[in-house]
Order: C-alpha cells, then structure tokens, then sequence
C-alpha cells in the first residue's frame, strides 16, 4: 500500500486505523472519507479528507482517481443492531456501497480490504472452535450482508483478479470511539460505565460466550494482511480472527480487580441477545496464523488495565 482511500473514516475502526495508516505511510497517502464532517477532529484535520456517501460510485470514483489510489480500506456500514432495525438501508449501504468500492478496485487496479464480521455464521454453524471454512446461514440483514460480500469480494478475485482480502471480526474494543449499534457493544460501554458510575446494566445475558478483540490487534491485523504475500493466502474473503473469547460476568470480575466497587446487573435487550445467541462462542483462526502470521498481543487482563487507564485520562477520572 502507497495511497490508501478509507471509507468510514469516522467510525469505530475508521478513525483509528485512518490514524495508524498516516502514522506508518505518510499523512497525505491516506485519504480518509465519511459521510459527514466532524470539525476538530483529528482524522479530518491531518490529512486529506472528503464527504463521500458510498453509494455515489461516481464520486467514490472521482475521489480515487483525483488522489491516485492503488489501495482500497472499505468501512462504511451499518452494524448489527443498527442493520436489524433499518434493513433496507442496511442492504443499501452495505452493499451498494461494497459494490461501488469494488468496481473502483477493478477499474484503477487496487489491493482491497473489507472488513466482514462473526456476523456471517448463524446458529446452524458449529458454535464451539467455528472453523474457517463452515455453513454460513445468518438470520440477521448484518450476517446476511456480510456473507454476500465474502462471496462477492471472492468474485471479484476470481472474475477479474481484484486483490481482495479480508478478516471475520470479533467484537471489537476500543477506549477512542463510543459504541456504533453493535451486539459485542456492552464490552466496550462496561468499562465508561465502571469508571463512571461504578455500575453497569449488561443487555447482553450472564453465560453469553462471544469473540472479542482489543482494537489495537485488530488494526495491525488489517495492515499486516494488507502487507502479506499473496501468494500464501489460501483464504482471502476472509479469514477468522480471534484474541479471546469470555461471556458478560467475566469482564465484571476482571474490572472488579481495579475497581472493587464495582457491581453488575442485567437489562437483556431481546434483539441483540437473539442476535448473540445466533453467534460462535468462539472461533478457529489457525487460517489466519498460518498464512500471513496472525498473532494478538491482547488478552482480557491486559486489555481491561489499558482500558481504564486510558480512559481515566479520557474523562479525567483519578
């Protein structure tokens, strides 16, 4: 990767990795777009960016070839939770948008990344050790967009050789960026809640085992499979990737050991829990190691003492 278009820039991924990218490329080789502009912020303020809505392919066009783009980070989507309530316009924006960015693949000769998600399984995939290659039947509009665009991004390998790649998401963590409508949301909002009100009501229910990740294992995943010989990747669209997997209570009792005060009570949301439900309580990344070499640094101990230390200082909390 030389010059980089970022979709979703503003985003829970987006805003972190756009800030990794111009960190390790240069800050004018990674253009970053969002639907909206957000003053004073600090992806938009230090390097090139652009109001771009995905599904103009046109001007997602534009904007790649004003720039001279050889690589593709597609973001823009509608979350699990967010996708359910609004379908229609999940299928628009996750699709039409994925469509859109791959026919600017195609036509400048991009790498491509897009992220897909745990999403994509669905309750008749085995739910213990997922493997990589395994029944993929989701029962939500976010699974069901997520495995059309696995299969779409392989077509545009095969069909008219677009490097596509791409990684199965857990949830992810993240101090930086507030919960966007995702399922795996709780684990993240636990944390600012302990910190600040020394409480929590989970609506994810007590034994719900699900993947998760910290976000700085999961920006290094995306830049080092971008990296990765493409020659050795068997898989492209997309591997499993994993760093832990725990269930509600058990990110309760590691906070407790920071903060003892703290205390846990359940407000199940019946539409993520059925959402959660439908998912792996953990998945087989061996693919991911294998072919270009995943390897996490997080696990929930080191993870929840960076989260609360970070986010002391975010909301000036001693």
């Amino acid at each position: 990767m030389k010059k980089i278009l970022v979709t979703g820039c503003l985003g829970q991924i987006g805003s972190e990795l756009t800030m990794k990218l111009r960190n390790t490329y240069g800050n004018d080789n990674v253009v970053a777009t969002d639907i909206r502009k957000l003053e004073g912020n600090e992806v938009i303020e230090s390097g090139p960016f652009e109001i771009l809505d995905v599904n103009d392919g046109k001007a997602m066009g534009e904007i790649a070839k004003k720039y001279n783009v050889d690589s593709v980070i597609h973001l823009a989507a509608l979350l699990s939770a967010v996708a359910e309530a609004k379908p229609v316009l999940a299928w628009n924006i996750n699709m039409g948008g994925l469509f859109n960015a791959l026919e600017v693949a195609r036509e400048l000769n991009c790498s491509f990344f897009t992220p897909s998600s745990i999403g994509a399984f669905g309750p008749s995939t085995p739910k213990d050790k997922t493997p990589q290659d395994t029944i993929q039947r989701p029962q939500t509009m976010y699974g069901v967009t997520k495995v059309s665009g696995e299969l779409l991004c392989d077509y545009y390998f095969k069909r008219f050789g677009v490097d596509t790649r791409g990684v199965r998401f857990p949830g992810l963590i993240s101090y930086k960026t507030l919960p966007g409508g995702g399922t795996t949301d709780y684990a993240v909002d636990i944390y600012y809640k302990a910190l600040q009100d020394k409480k929590y009501a989970s609506f994810i229910g007590e034994g719900t085992y699900m993947d998760m990740m910290y976000i700085p294992d999961a920006l290094d995943a995306i830049v080092n499979l971008m990296e990765a010989d493409g020659l050795k990747l068997k898989h492209r669209n997309a591997f499993n990737i994993t760093a832990m997997s725990f269930a509600p209570e058990h990110v309760a009792a590691e906070i407790k050991k920071h903060i003892p005060e703290f205390q846990m009570t359940y407000d199940v949301d019946p539409i993520r829990q059925a959402i959660a439900n439908s998912w792996p309580n953990s998945i087989d990344d061996s693919a991911a190691r294998e072919e270009w070499g995943f390897n996490p640094k997080y696990d929930l101990a080191s993870m929840t003492t960076d989260m609360l230390e970070k986010l002391r200082v975010k909301l000036n909390i001693k």
